[in-house]
């Protein structure tokens, strides 16, 4: 198989600076906890969808999803549009309850719904599945670069891993996002370029379709069964619904309705953009049909079809996609580690100076535990069983509790406590039991949870303080927010944020159109320059568009951006 050449490392190496200046310059921005961890409650909608899904599509699409697309075909479409249900559930049911439920972290509101004994268990649990979630997504990521480079899989990981540590390190959630939404772009621009070009090479789709006819159904192989798909389907809803990442994005912005168009949105990449993310890995069964390692399916098929340069942009926008999961990742558990452990065990009154340094201490402390972590991963059996296995064993219980809590009042707080331990209990028995499918033990522990959970709803809490508390709180969930409670836009700060985003495009279209010379005279060389012509058309109209600046009419409260420009 081939690998990189001169001008791929060059085109990684400049999407690098361009991600490792976006968070140092946004790092100035930064100046309390409330930046770092929820941006000031001032993300806008539309990034914020991007993020959303840019932090659940890493490079693990790319990997095992991509392994079941060259093996089954369309089958792996119908698992991954699982994802769409939650986001259009969060629409409904969750976006307005955790934008009004007022927290840093997701970890906060167990101890208002519960007790802090809940918050502090969940805390240290959470972070541990956490670190281990992350492993699955830094091991992918370090297997598509060992493809590509030829670099032994430990150098790939631990240099993948010291790159997206460092940048989140600084910028905190807007470097999150706004990262997010440049590497969303290179990423549906270097995929829009290979699916043409797998097509043309499959000799058409009419042909692709004759030569692997199975792979074009929706519910071919063992994992298009009817059980497996139901399971799989109940699973990725609980666990996105509870998923720190998710319920951070729908209080990040700025209030209710926000949160609930990007949940809306969130819900339409979700649909759309797996489709041209996968084909390749389909097509890739027609262009190279006995593939060793099936999940080498979509950078095999890269290697084959992408010239110099144009390959490196595509592994850079491999980089993006798992850079944005775990960035991301990051940002929200370091929040948990520093206001819901340090600060509540150690320091109640620690300075908000103070947590800010203790926050990015915990992001690189993160980073390097998960990055040692992905080291190991493939005793495992592999990305996509490491990630069942995860997840069977700790997001359904500790999800479970945040999913419903926030929905039903009477669930007390050792029934959270009960669930976590009856579930991580018979997770870890049934999947050492080889004659119990995944499927069945799956199933019967989310039905336990949810049991053990509701049983202590039909019992009345002893204590009156606990009830009139819960009270309140739910009150809370139920009352729209006032305007005073929505934090004031700063026109100053969106502006610079947009020019940013237009900065970012130009250096793309640039890159593009740069990368695509050596191979002009190619498809996939004319395809990537029209590419960087459309980002440096975008880049002007973004700019044109916040080409003056409003006056400040009424005082800032996010981040006294005022004052910094001035300065």
């Amino acid at each position: 198989m081939q690998t990189l050449q001169q001008l791929d490392y060059w085109a990684i190496a400049i999407y690098m600076l361009l991600m490792a200046g976006i968070g140092l310059f946004l790092g100035k921005f930064v100046k309390n906890i409330g930046d770092y961890f929820k941006g000031g409650n001032a993300i806008p909608w539309v990034s914020g969808a991007i993020s959303n899904f840019m932090t659940k599509f890493s490079t693990f699409i790319f990997v095992a999803y991509a392994g079941i697309a060259y093996q089954h075909g369309f089958v792996a479409l119908t698992l991954i549009w699982s994802t769409v249900l939650p986001a259009l559930l969060g629409v409904v049911i969750f976006a307005k309850r955790w934008r009004r439920a007022g927290i840093m972290t997701p970890m906060e509101f167990l101890e208002t719904r519960f007790n802090a004994p809940v918050r502090q268990t969940f805390s240290w649990m959470g972070v541990l599945f956490k670190i281990l979630d992350n492993m699955v997504r830094l091991y992918a990521l370090g297997l598509f670069v060992k493809a590509a480079t030829g670099l032994s899989l430990e150098t790939s990981i631990l240099a993948c891993g010291i790159i997206v540590a460092l940048y989140t390190v600084v910028g905190g959630l807007w470097a999150v996002v706004v990262t997010d939404v440049v590497q969303f772009i290179i990423l549906i621009v270097a995929t829009l370029i290979l699916v043409p070009l797998t097509i043309q090479a499959a000799g058409g789709l009419p042909r692709m379709i004759a030569t692997i006819p199975e792979h074009f159904t929706w519910f071919n192989g063992p994992k298009g069964m009817p059980l497996y798909l139901m399971v799989y389907y109940l699973m990725i809803l609980v666990k996105y619904s509870g998923n720190w990442t998710f319920i951070q994005r729908f209080y990040s912005v700025r209030d209710e309705r926000a949160s609930q168009k990007q949940g809306l949105l969130t819900a339409v990449f979700f649909f759309l953009f797996p489709i041209i993310f996968l084909f390749p890995s389909i097509a890739a069964k027609a262009l190279i049909p006995n593939l060793e390692n099936p999940e080498m399916a979509y950078v095999s098929v890269c290697l084959k079809l992408l010239p110099e340069g144009i390959m490196g942009l595509m592994v850079a926008a491999m980089f993006a996609a798992t850079m944005s999961v775990l960035s991301g990742e990051y940002n929200v558990t370091a929040g948990v580690l520093t206001r819901d452990i340090y600060q509540r065990l150690f320091n109640a009154n620690a300075a908000d100076k103070e947590m800010l340094w203790v926050g990015r201490l915990m992001t690189l402390v993160l980073g390097a535990l998960v990055t040692i972590g992905a080291l190991y991963v493939g005793g495992f059996g592999g990305a996509f069983e490491a990630n069942k296995l995860f997840t069977g064993l700790f997001a359904i219980p500790m999800t479970l509790p945040l999913v419903l809590g926030i929905v039903l009042k009477r669930p007390q707080p050792w029934g959270a406590l009960a669930t976590l331990l009856v579930g991580m209990g018979l997770g870890l028995i049934l999947n050492t039991m080889p004659q119990v499918s995944w499927e069945w033990a799956t199933l019967i522990e989310i039905i336990a949870c949810v049991l053990v959970f509701l049983l202590s709803g039909a019992l009345i809490s002893p204590t009156e303080g606990y009830r009139q508390r819960v009270e309140t709180f739910f009150r809370r969930l139920s009352t729209p927010l006032t305007e005073a409670e929505k934090p004031t836009e700063n026109p100053v700060f969106m502006q610079i944020m947009n020019r940013l985003y237009a900065v970012a495009l130009v250096v793309t279209g640039a890159l593009f159109m740069v990368m695509s010379l050596p191979s002009i005279d190619e498809t996939s060389g004319r395809v990537a320059l029209g590419a960087g012509l459309l980002c440096l058309l975008l880049s002007g109209l973004m700019w044109y568009r916040t080409r003056k600046i409003t006056p400040f009419s009424e005082p800032v409260e996010f981040n006294k951006t005022k004052q910094i420009i001035e300065n």
